[in-house]
């Protein structure tokens, strides 16, 4: 096998275009073509066509990243309450997602290159260990600063989890369903959003605010639990583990900057800053939103929440959908536009209207995550299997971490503006998704081995 990069696709005039891509072939890592009219059908043949291997995997990762995502959202659920206990401001309180992502910029290229070197699922395990003891550790920071790096450490296997996983997954499906199956993987994130907001409506009940932020904290080491599955049942899909184990290039920064990788990276990275950045700018404030600027209490916010997941997770699904039929350019840039207008929307209800925020949180939801459903295969399928976790760790997380000054701006912004006002700047990292893709080809239908 050689190391050579996967073709690119004809440069096209912007991201609506189909540049006519090989059509989905069905055939994944360790399958032959099936026969003409034959093979899964339904609504969930992109499920059974992994196979029992490709099943366990989509288990290990589905349930990763979800937990990966519960241990996230416990600090902006948290945020009031850790202001509060340690007497920030909220420039201060910003600054902790911040960090949080912008050290998960080095976790995720570190955990790419790691995946490329030593495999996927022994990738997988490293980081799921690292962001569950980490985000336990939280809960007993005695002061802002301890919080502040336990909360950057966590942020090295937050970083990495996503990327490797999404990449194991996307190595065992097929070309014609892996956006659907990629897309699966990703509404698990609002599986373990879903999750911290019901335990973190439960523990702020139960136990003052002092010390609930704590609970709250070390409830995120129930994560570890899932190594022993990953351990025992997850493997690499096989064709993509030959061809990486024979490849020279293997893990190199180098080879995402050759020449004929450099545009795919450089467009990557600004496609993923815009979308993560207007992404994170809402997960980290609109928390803090509900119950500051509308007035809510914490079972007033959980409810609130519950429309904005219940979205989201039925965005990721149909995005995951429409990838496959529109292409992943035309999904990305439907929903980039969307999502600006949902931001828009949903910060200037007048007062006394919290009825219309509730009902506008499905939307918002929705849209904001309709668009990350084809992040998963759309970066897999940029790059070549020798150096993909290497590219998609890079490009998903470098976007991340440059993203994550947007809380922090809207953070600092908010102490005059109000965080209603700040939270419009997240519009503005939509506008750069779509600038983007003009730099990127269309990437539907591509085989990845």
């Amino acid at each position: 096998m050689n190391s050579s990069p996967v073709p690119s696709a004809p440069k096209d005039g912007g991201p609506g275009t189909d540049p006519g891509t090989d059509p989905g072939s069905g055939t994944g890592p360790g399958r032959s073509p099936a026969p003409s009219g034959e093979g899964p059908s339904g609504p969930f043949a992109w499920f059974r066509e992994l196979g029992a291997p490709g099943r366990r995997a989509f288990a290990g990762s589905f349930g990763g990243y979800a937990l990966d995502s519960y241990d996230f959202f416990t600090l902006p659920l948290g945020m009031v309450a850790i202001g509060a206990y340690f007497s920030l401001d909220t420039g201060q309180t910003g600054l902790l997602t911040t960090v949080t992502l912008v050290v998960s910029a080095v976790g995720g290229a570190l955990a790419g290159i790691l995946a490329d070197r030593i495999g996927r699922v022994r990738t997988l395990i490293l980081t799921v260990v690292m962001y569950a003891v980490f985000t336990l550790l939280c809960g007993f920071a005695p002061n802002y600063e301890t919080l502040l790096v336990f909360r950057g450490l966590q942020g090295l296997g937050f970083g990495g989890e996503w990327a490797v996983g999404a990449i194991l997954v996307a190595e065992y499906a097929s070309a014609k369903n892996r956006g659907r199956t990629l897309g699966v993987i990703q509404s698990s994130w609002a599986v373990g959003w879903g999750l911290a907001v019901v335990v973190y409506t439960a523990v702020f009940q139960l136990f003052d605010e002092t010390v609930a932020w704590r609970v709250l904290f070390w409830t995120g080491a129930l994560p570890a639990l899932l190594i022993l599955y990953v351990r025992r049942n997850v493997e690499d899909a096989p064709q993509a583990a030959e061809q990486r184990r024979n490849s020279r290039d293997k893990g190199s920064f180098s080879a995402i900057f050759a020449p004929e990788l450099r545009r795919t990276t450089l467009f990557g990275v600004l496609l993923s800053t815009g979308v993560q950045g207007g992404y994170y700018t809402l997960a980290t404030w609109v928390p803090s939103y509900l119950k500051t600027d509308r007035g809510l209490t914490v079972v007033g916010t959980g409810g609130f929440l519950t429309f904005l997941i219940s979205g989201a997770f039925i965005g990721y699904l149909t995005g995951g959908y429409l990838t496959d039929k529109l292409g992943r350019k035309r999904n990305v840039a439907v929903f980039a536009v969307l999502s600006a207008l949902s931001v828009v929307a949903y910060t200037n209800v007048p007062t006394g209207s919290n009825t219309l925020v509730l009902l506008l949180g499905f939307p918002l939801g929705f849209c904001m995550s309709a668009i990350f459903s084809g992040f998963g295969s759309f970066l897999s399928e940029l790059y070549p299997t020798a150096v993909r976790g290497t590219g998609q760790g890079f490009v998903y997380n470098t976007g991340r971490a440059v993203g994550a000054f947007f809380p922090t701006l809207v953070g600092f912004l908010a102490n005059s503006w109000g965080v209603s006002g700040a939270l419009v700047f997240g519009a503005a990292g939509y506008g750069l998704a779509i600038i983007a893709l003009f730099g990127l080809p269309e990437t539907r239908g591509r085989t990845l081995v």
